[in-house]
């Protein structure tokens, strides 16, 4: 007889073993605080502790316009959607909502989703799937939603080196020019800060007859004039056939979405099994979201205090000697470099200091990149940096860990 829970056991035991088993951090973030927030310990004591590793970008969570719309909603309307969107689950929030996000990219037309994860693993996978014969060109540092909906479509696939331009059009010159083509990227990369030269990919990708998809996620709400990402602020949103977002970093909710022309989204709005048969999302939350990216689009004080915040950070990380990895964004990744190291680092700032930034180990990041990802937020005080720098220094310090070079 098979002992399935000795396989289980074991499979634990392996992650384990390489110093990557996965901790969830009990918290309740404080309204009106953050990045304050409280911490629960296993035997449920409380400790206050300040939040340097969360998504929520702009803190836009907190902000009085996106609760009020909510609490509003929900006064109103009630909970859930009560259904798929086919089924009695099409809310006037949700058709105003993807109005707003097409006016956001300069687009026929958008479609939400639950999550961000489920936009790019639905829209991939049943565009590569509707094209017959195409190949789809993927960045190697792609996120894991992006690689299984490619997976998922089970057409061709071609990796490209990391922002390699010129490795792209080496692997789309050797196909059949007459096969379609799609080249899928990120504007920001999570891990790193690092930023796509969007323009060349694309330049590119219509070289080559290759539609080209973008995922903005880590973009939009934070870069160009109205937050429409980094395809905006560059002036290339005319050359991205399909821009990727979500609402749960900058716009401080929940959800994801594609903005494209018409006919795209009807397509996957009509072939998307993880579209058609999921519930939709509760208007409660597509209040919020509409109510952060009505903001976020005609107010610039909070990404101008953001990219400050990030600046101050990095400069303060290089002027202690931490090995702070260079970036272009808002990403503040410091070096490690081993999976056990990272989590132990992580545990002393948690326990002692207060300070709650998670480890990021494999598979998130390559083996021996380990890290600790900080994201700095408008709401993060000069005060909170200096606490964390001497910190930082002091664990440094006593487990002996690599300093900058």
């Amino acid at each position: 007889m098979t002992n399935y829970d000795q396989i289980f056991q074991d499979a634990i035991l392996s992650v384990k073993g390489e110093g990557r088993y996965r901790v969830f951090t009990e918290i309740a973030r404080r309204r009106g605080h953050f990045p304050e927030a409280i911490r629960y310990t296993e035997t449920g004591e409380p400790s206050d502790i300040t939040v340097w590793c969360s998504n929520d970008y702009l803190g836009m969570a907190q902000h009085p316009k996106v609760t009020m719309a909510m609490h509003q909603a929900i006064d109103q309307f009630g909970a859930g959607s009560g259904g798929t969107r086919n089924i009695s689950g099409t809310h006037h929030f949700h058709v105003v909502l993807e109005r707003e996000l097409a006016d956001l990219h300069g687009k026929e037309a958008a479609l939400i989703f639950t999550s961000g994860y489920i936009s790019n693993e639905a829209t991939l996978s049943t565009l590569a799937r509707i094209l017959p014969g195409c190949i789809v060109y993927s960045d190697s540092l792609n996120h894991a939603s992006m690689i299984a909906g490619i997976r998922n479509s089970g057409a061709e696939k071609r990796i490209f080196r990391h922002n390699d331009v010129a490795h792209l059009e080496e692997l789309l010159k050797q196909d059949d020019p007459e096969a379609p083509k799609l080249v899928a990227f990120e504007s920001v990369y999570s891990m790193d800060g690092d930023i796509a030269p969007i323009a060349d990919i694309a330049a590119v990708a219509k070289k080559y007859g290759a539609l080209t998809y973008l995922d903005e996620v880590h973009a939009v709400g934070l870069y160009g004039p109205r937050g429409g990402g980094v395809a905006e602020r560059e002036g290339v949103v005319d050359m991205i056939d399909i821009i990727e977002g979500t609402f749960a970093k900058a716009y401080g909710v929940m959800g994801g979405y594609i903005a494209a022309s018409q006919n795209l989204v009807d397509v996957v709005r009509s072939y998307a099994p993880s579209f058609i048969f999921t519930t939709s999302l509760c208007p409660v939350l597509a209040a919020g979201a509409l109510a952060s990216i009505r903001h976020l689009k005609s107010s610039n004080v909070e990404r101008e205090r953001h990219q400050e915040r990030a600046a101050r950070l990095k400069a303060l990380l290089k002027e202690a000697g931490l090995p702070v990895i260079r970036s272009e964004s808002h990403i503040v990744p410091v070096l490690v470099g081993d999976p056990v190291l990272c989590k132990k680092i992580s545990d002393i700032l948690l326990d002692e200091f207060g300070i709650y930034v998670q480890p990021i180990n494999y598979p998130t990041v390559p083996r021996g990149t380990e890290r600790l990802r900080f994201t700095p937020g408008p709401l993060h005080t000069d005060a909170m940096m200096e606490e964390l720098i001497d910190a930082l220094g002091e664990v440094w310090e006593r487990l002996k860990v690599r300093r900058a070079a």
